[in-house]
């Protein structure tokens, strides 16, 4: 279905939400039509976020608007969904848009598989109705739908429009989104584990952050091995384990509570979280939890390129915000600013080899300016979620892999 023919049978006029790259045609679109007029479009720091904006823009003019996401962030919008929107409660109907990632019988990431198998069953359960799109449906169809759903918003009540993969289309090349920076967010990630002890132990959030930094690993480690046992090949196939590294495959805004939870489990340890700037937003309160905690052994590194990359490169709201001084107001010890390989490589030598800072209590914060873009050829993680888990539970504890409990 194209878009614009989509569109235009939703007929609303405001939308907000957070991207996914199942609707990205549908973004792209809204981006076009709306420009930066947050009067009509919001790209919201969360999935419940969006759900609350919405709300305030149905209080105002009493026409429904629509909120899109992912099916990941039906679990984030739970909450003011059921005790906001509800008609038990308010009565405040909503038109949602959700991008069936995971759907059974497609092929997806380990962190889409169990959420699109429920994602249905989860609307139905807060009382939404659904209709499924794929790249069959007709605009007739739909229209029909809507018509229903319309007479769901009279009473109060939302409804949902689950969106397959390719069952929108757009005749418009896709929109792409840049900065003025120029550092990569992969050699920046490079340029970290190049200077930190080798025994640091490093989560990273969900998307392309934990794509990169598992593919650094595995170059490393052929390096090493190119060096050590050039003389035998057979040693290339070798490969790390990589059990200094939890991948945080989904989740997304919570690497840094993960990091947090085992920070204060290790306190002997080096604990290192590589977020991202739409994870930060997303959750932002973890912050001032982190600071709260004088956690004396965390450093956390945010990846700046002003975007949703992972899902599109859609722009979050960053450029306008100082997440340095939000950190040190939180109660980080000391917050920096980089965007060059340099300046990071010393504020990081700095952090790990400078005696004098380990006299003061509390976490170090990171903020590393990126351009946005990734290598074409970017592959994902060869290891499985659980067999990452399991490497990392044995490298933590010091422990055998089958005392992990887990499978």
């Amino acid at each position: 279905m194209d878009v614009d023919e989509f569109k235009e049978a939703v007929d609303s006029d405001f939308f907000t939400g957070v991207p996914d790259s199942l609707l990205s045609v549908f973004c792209d679109s809204l981006i076009r039509q709306y420009g930066n007029d947050p009067s009509h479009h919001v790209i919201a720091a969360n999935e419940g976020n969006a759900v609350a904006i919405a709300a305030g823009y149905y209080l105002s003019t009493g026409k429904v608007p629509v909120v899109y996401m992912q099916n990941s962030g039906e679990g984030n919008s739970v909450n003011p969904i059921c005790s906001l929107l509800h008609p038990d409660v308010y009565g405040i109907p909503c038109l949602f848009i959700v991008g069936w990632r995971g759907e059974p019988g497609k092929k997806d990431e380990p962190q889409h598989k169990f959420q699109g198998k429920i994602t249905h069953q989860q609307l139905d359960l807060i009382d939404i109705e659904s209709f499924t799109i794929t790249d069959e449906t007709s605009v007739s169809d739909l229209e029909s739908t809507l018509l229903y759903f319309k007479s769901l918003f009279n009473q109060g009540k939302s409804a949902a429009i689950i969106v397959s993969k390719d069952a929108l289309t757009s005749k418009e090349p896709r929109l792409k989104f840049d900065n003025h920076f120029s550092l990569l967010r992969e050699k920046a990630i490079e340029t970290i584990i190049e200077n930190i002890p080798s025994d640091t132990v490093i989560i990273s959030t969900t998307g392309k952050t934990s794509r990169e930094l598992f593919e650094l690993r595995e170059k490393n480690s052929i390096n090493s091995q190119v060096s050590l046992y050039h003389k035998n090949s057979s040693e290339l196939d070798k490969k790390e384990s990589h059990s200094h590294d939890f991948l945080t495959v989904g989740s997304m805004g919570h690497a840094s509570s993960i990091a947090l939870g085992i920070a204060l489990q290790n306190s002997q340890k080096k604990i290192m979280c590589i977020d991202g700037d739409g994870a930060v937003l997303m959750h932002m309160g973890a912050l001032a939890t982190i600071g709260h905690s004088r956690v004396n052994n965390f450093v956390h590194i945010v990846v700046d390129n002003c975007a949703h990359e992972s899902v599109g490169g859609f722009p979050t709201c960053a450029p306008s915000v100082d997440f340095s001084e939000i950190a040190k107001t939180c109660g980080y010890k000391q917050a920096w600013t980089v965007d060059n390989e340099a300046d990071l490589s010393n504020v990081i030598r700095s952090i790990y080899f400078d005696k004098k800072k380990s006299d003061q209590r509390g976490a170090y914060f990171v903020l590393v300016k990126c351009a946005q873009g990734a290598r074409q050829n970017l592959g994902r993680p060869t290891i499985s979620a659980k067999e990452n888990k399991l490497n990392f539970m044995k490298m933590l504890r010091g422990i055998g892999e089958q005392s992990c409990t887990g499978s």
